[in-house]
């Protein structure tokens, strides 16, 4: 089953980031790490039952997780009303960090903040195929590195790229392996980066694959491509390269 194949992948990276994040921490290379697969296990199991099983064989691949998206609920790209009325996944709940930051409140399916990037990937989605069943048999979402990383006393948010060190290394390592596993496992042909950094990672790991590799512009809102003529450039874009 396509699923529990996506489970068991999904749990030992789990288990081995969370190991991971430790030495990050040790190593100094960032000050605090969050791992939603751990603390929003619940919800990602949730997440992976409701969408891996569709026969999608397109893979939209972000860098990892955000601040108010799965780093609050541990779905890919997520956020608070796509969630509930999109994914209609509801009433679950979530832990906390092993150390968490003051200035990164995890409060779970109730997070009152959007997190931008998804409501415009997953409202994309949405306006393309309809609902959550159809958008699953086309694309399935998922991110390359589990982890949020911070550094100072004001919690800035790191990506992957930012960040040096062995642990690192290890991790991004660990996270390739993982996607070859997605890949493997849902019979996945197109990877879609979203962004050039996921783009990259997915041409290193799946480059023996015969995968086929692609991009399209990620929706952030502090990307200029994501903002231009009122967003429709980057809407254009996506919708370019979508099945």
């Amino acid at each position: 089953m396509v699923v529990d194949a996506l489970l068991r992948a999904a749990a030992s990276l789990r288990d081995d980031a969370e190991a991971l994040a430790d030495g990050l921490v040790a190593e100094s290379a960032v000050d605090c790490v969050y791992n939603p697969l751990g603390y929003a296990w619940d919800v990602h199991e949730a997440y992976l039952r409701r969408a891996g099983g569709h026969g999608a064989r397109t893979l939209l691949l972000g860098m990892n997780p955000g601040p108010h998206g799965m780093g609050q609920m541990g779905i890919p790209f997520a956020a608070t009303s796509v969630v509930r009325d999109l994914l209609g996944i509801t009433g679950i709940g979530v832990g906390q960090p092993s150390t968490p930051h003051p200035k990164r409140p995890v409060n779970g399916l109730r997070h009152p903040k959007e997190e931008v990037s998804g409501t415009r990937l997953w409202g994309l989605l949405e306006h393309r195929y309809g609902t959550a069943e159809t958008i699953f048999e086309h694309v399935f979402l998922a991110n390359h590195c589990p982890l949020m990383m911070f550094s100072g006393p004001r919690a800035t948010n790191l990506t992957p790229d930012k960040v040096r060190g062995p642990s690192v290394t290890a991790l991004m390592e660990r996270c390739d392996q993982h996607l070859r596993e997605v890949v493997a496992a849902m019979g996945v042909e197109t990877v879609i980066g979203v962004g050039r950094y996921a783009e990259s990672r997915a041409a290193r790991s799946l480059k023996d694959l015969g995968t086929r590799i692609t991009s399209c512009w990620h929706p952030s809102p502090a990307s200029p491509l994501a903002n231009r003529n009122g967003g429709a450039d980057w809407r254009a874009n996506v919708l370019s390269v979508l099945p």
